[in-house]
């Protein structure tokens, strides 16, 4: 007999079969055996009875699904991609960082030690307690500061990415702060309704809310909060960057052995946390060196990305920290094998460091303090009489 098969075909003008006008793409052929004796009949004799009032159209379309949509379109191709990052990340740490500059000599080079780490304590507490006209001014005086201090490759880097992220951070709070609504509303009733004279209006043009742009709104309340915390955020990282770029390891450490040494007579390793902090900044050095110099391996071996699924993109970056922490615990035992050599058993309190001897300048001492003294009672006096 003959076997029916479901077959879909872009073509026009067929006799429907009984189920194909219930769905207009299946209709029914017929195979017929490949032995034309067995055969009494042609297609032309098989009895179609059923009629249909219309006549199906299959038509044959281009897939549009094989195609990006229009939107797809708009979105900027290599925008971020694997080689802009680990070249970013190579030029990011080419600069030195936290890494002392011994030339050309300035100002700062000749202040003691013990008095740049005052400076540092003083410049993390005072935008907390300053006016905002102070902490703008305290920035804009960090950043004079570090153009004069600082050459020219340093100071563009770091204080470029410093900005970014402090405005970033300005942003984010100044707006966030206030711009939700009260989840919980006041249930007490207005002064009229309880016999109370009305609050009088502000003569002198106060205003809380300071613009409003959508559901995002400035006020006062956001304008204190974004100052401090970009404030904070920037005098922390530039003045660090300044007391390292102006000072050895040498000197840092002997500074904070001075301060804390009283500590030692109620039991605080004191000569341990110098041991300690003296490693740690030498080791810094290091780790950025170590995180440039695999980084610029990767770029000039000129891997085509393109070519690369996400998979073995995300492995290529697994790869390169792998290769990062184990050059820097190579570096790290090294170390150890170096001071063990040279006599080092573990016990700091016997182990003798040699400081640097290297004198300040009296005058130079003379200048800063005063200078310190001076911010501090400005931040004081702007309570009082900035208001």
């Amino acid at each position: 007999m003959f076997t029916p098969l479901v077959q879909i075909h872009p073509i026009s003008n067929f006799n429907p079969h009984y189920f194909s006008s219930h769905n207009p793409l299946i209709f029914f052929t017929y195979q017929l055996p490949q032995n034309p004796k067995t055969l009494n009949y042609t297609l032309s004799s098989l009895n179609y009875k059923r009629k249909t009032p219309f006549q199906t159209l299959i038509k044959c379309s281009q897939n549009s699904d094989s195609n990006s949509p229009n939107w797809e379109r708009l979105i900027p191709k290599d925008l971020i991609s694997a080689e802009k990052i680990l070249r970013s990340i190579a030029g990011a740490t080419s600069s030195p960082i936290c890494q002392f500059i011994s030339s050309p000599t300035t100002f700062l080079h000749s202040v003691d030690s013990r008095i740049k780490l005052a400076w540092l304590l003083v410049l993390v507490m005072l935008p907390a307690r300053s006016h905002i006209y102070m902490r703008f001014g305290l920035i804009g005086f960090l950043a004079l500061l570090s153009v004069w201090i600082q050459p020219r490759q340093v100071w563009v880097d770091q204080l470029g990415r410093v900005t970014l992220l402090s405005g970033i951070l300005f942003l984010m709070l100044g707006l966030g702060a206030d711009s939700a609504p009260m989840v919980v509303q006041s249930r007490t009733p207005p002064p009229s309704m309880m016999g109370l004279p009305s609050i009088p209006p502000s003569f002198d043009g106060y205003s809380y809310l300071l613009f409003k742009v959508g559901p995002l709104q400035l006020t006062r309340k956001g304008l204190s909060v974004a100052s401090t915390s970009a404030c904070l955020t920037f005098t922390i990282f530039q003045s660090a960057s300044l007391c390292l770029t102006t000072t050895t390891p040498e000197q840092l450490a002997f500074a904070l052995q001075w301060f804390i040494k009283p500590l030692a007579y109620v039991g605080v390793p004191v000569a341990e946390v110098i041991l300690t902090l003296l490693l740690s900044l030498r080791f810094i050095n290091l780790v950025f060196d170590e995180v440039r110099i695999v980084a610029l391996g990767i770029v000039s071996r000129r891997i085509n990305w393109q070519q690369l699924a996400t998979m073995e993109t995300v492995e290529v970056f697994f790869t390169y920290m792998r290769r990062i922490f184990k050059n820097i615990f190579n570096h790290a035992e090294q170390i150890t094998q170096a001071m063990t050599v040279r006599g080092f058993n573990g016990d700091s309190s016997s182990h003798n460091i040699y400081f640097s001897s290297a004198s300040s300048a009296p005058m130079a001492n003379i200048v800063s303090v005063m200078t310190l003294l001076g911010l501090i009672g400005a931040a004081a006096l702007s309570e009082y009489v900035l208001v």
